[in-house]
């Protein structure tokens, strides 16, 4: 509830005799030694120290505070921690206007408040906490720039002084100067944000290009790859939602680097969110961003991803793995297309185009209520599933040589020869890892075999797997479910044992999620998928 409050001029409080230090001349001299000493700073809490230190060389004071006001959220915050007496309850921020009765005399009727009692108002709640402090008196004065209020500067007394007229004739002229100098730290303030977001923004871009991402290092000898990319060309001008399946290390992330490049969104960001690695606690912050001071830490405002990708796309990677609560939050940012940093109430709109991919099925984990339909139809306008590496084995040699070819000249070694032998190996092999697997085992193959043919000897190593020997039989056109049920039941068998081991035990850090270094939603969505239920393996 808002406080009652009485808007006033300066009052002559007393009828003191006049004080020589209060002259003209002297005044003047004043003002000038503390433009000088306020001129050079150039930090919000340089300028208050620089200020409070100046003042005290004249004025004793009990406490000094300089409070901001910002017209957008009705709101106050302070410029710098206050100088003197604390006063707890009100040394927060943000804090709303309507509980700020003296900040708010001064700021909605524009002149100085004296009061040199405060115990007639004790009504005020304001002023309740600043007595309780020890203080008594106190004077506050609008500050004026370039006909705005942008905030309040208050002295406070233990004692009230003698002089308080006299005092608060000067503190109105201080008042402008000081006014002058807060309003052009808090420009300097925002320039030195938005330049630091710029090379935020610069670094991420950085950070983000990599020769992989290269379209022109993407084959596609495989005729169902091809038809993908042919219509991921057609769907990328548009503005429409993507949803991206398939196996890990199939390629999502590269056709959606694709996707944005093709895109009218090609000049703006590409920010790529991992999901899994958003605990609940990080959740907010990193997507939305924080305001300075809004958690233990926050020292400095953050932007989000959001906010950074704004224009440009947001890549959601692994988008299955976000709770249900953080499945809501994110489904109420992409319908509204706005949201609130945490900390501040102000609503930052945005627009951009949303790239989701998962290795999940996520229409199972709709049916075991993992996954919110309403989000999933939020994402999938138009979805494209990658085929596994294994079902596109006539690629497999195109890739071996490109991969090898671009990676030695990265590494500046010559580039090793598959011998005929090694590459029907590499056909038959199940890759689990998919193009990932195969770019990471070429990497090592031009280290250790730079320049050198490439026989099974040397690939042996870093694979097993039987269907791998080049003396097994290869069956031409084999079933691609035999080898899905081969790999499925493995996987079964391996869930079975990790589990008798655990004793059903899924989550924890000696169950089975952890056993498997794997995500605990992830595993319950395996042991779902084929019918396992832990309670059947407990004591």
């Amino acid at each position: 509830m808002s406080e009652e409050c009485t808007n006033a001029p300066v009052p002559r409080v007393t009828e003191g005799p006049a004080h020589a230090v209060w002259d003209p001349a002297t005044r003047y001299n004043l003002l000038l030694g503390l433009n000088n000493a306020l001129v050079n700073e150039t930090t919000r809490d340089g300028l208050f120290r620089s200020l409070t230190k100046n003042i005290r060389k004249i004025l004793e004071y009990d406490r000094l505070s300089i409070s901001i006001y910002d017209v957008a959220t009705e709101k106050l915050s302070w410029f710098a921690s206050a100088e003197g007496i604390t006063v707890k309850q009100m040394d927060e921020t943000p804090r709303s206007l309507d509980m700020a009765a003296i900040a708010r005399a001064v700021i909605t009727s524009r002149q100085p408040l004296v009061i040199p009692d405060m115990a007639r108002y004790r009504h005020w709640n304001t002023v309740r906490m600043m007595m309780d402090a020890g203080l008594k008196a106190t004077m506050a004065f609008p500050l004026m720039a370039r006909s705005n209020v942008v905030g309040s500067l208050n002295f406070s007394f233990k004692q009230t002084p003698e002089n308080l007229d006299e005092l608060a004739g000067f503190l109105s002229e201080l008042s402008g100067q000081v006014a002058l100098a807060v309003d052009n730290m808090l420009a300097h303030s925002k320039l030195v944000e938005s330049n630091a977001h710029l090379q935020r923004q610069k670094r991420y871009l950085a950070s983000q290009a990599d020769a992989q991402y290269d379209p022109a290092q993407f084959f596609c000898a495989n005729q169902a790859m091809q038809e993908i990319m042919r219509q991921v060309e057609i769907v990328a001008d548009s503005d429409a939602s993507v949803l991206l399946t398939g196996e890990t290390g199939t390629g999502k992330d590269f056709v959606a680097r694709y996707l944005h490049q093709l895109s009218a969104q090609r000049d703006s960001l590409f920010v790529k969110v991992n999901c899994p690695a958003l605990t609940p606690s990080l959740f907010e912050s990193e997507l939305f961003g924080h305001a300075r001071g809004a958690f233990t830490g926050a020292d400095a405002a953050r932007v989000g991803r959001f906010e950074m990708a704004n224009g440009g796309t947001v890549f959601l990677d692994e988008i299955g793995e976000l709770s249900p609560q953080q499945q809501a939050k994110l489904l109420h940012v992409l319908q509204d297309r706005r949201f609130e940093r945490v900390g501040d109430s102000r609503p930052i709109e945005v627009n951009f185009r949303v790239i989701a991919a998962t290795n999940m099925d996520l229409k199972v984990a709709m049916e075991q209520k993992q996954f919110r339909p309403d989000l999933y139809y939020r994402l999938e306008t138009v979805s494209f599933h990658l085929p596994p590496l294994r079902e596109r084995v006539d690629e497999i040699e195109p890739l071996l040589r490109a991969v090898a070819r671009t990676q030695s000249v990265a590494m500046h070694r010559p580039a090793p020869v598959f011998s005929a032998e090694a590459i029907e190996a590499l056909k038959r092999y199940a890759w689990p890892g998919n193009v990932r697997e195969l770019k990471n085992l070429v990497n090592r193959l031009v280290i250790v075999c730079s320049g050198q043919t490439v026989t099974w000897r040397e690939i042996e190593p870093f694979i097993s797997c039987p269907r791998s020997r080049p003396d097994e039989p290869r069956t031409e056109r084999a079933d691609p479910d035999a080898a899905l049920l081969s790999m499925s039941a493995a996987e079964r068998e391996h869930l079975v044992k990790v589990l008798t081991m655990t004793r059903g035990v899924v989550g924890g850090s000696k169950g089975a999620a952890a056993v498997l270094q794997v995500p605990k939603s992830t595993l319950q969505y395996r042991l779902a998928k084929h019918g396992l239920d832990p309670k059947h393996f407990g004591r």
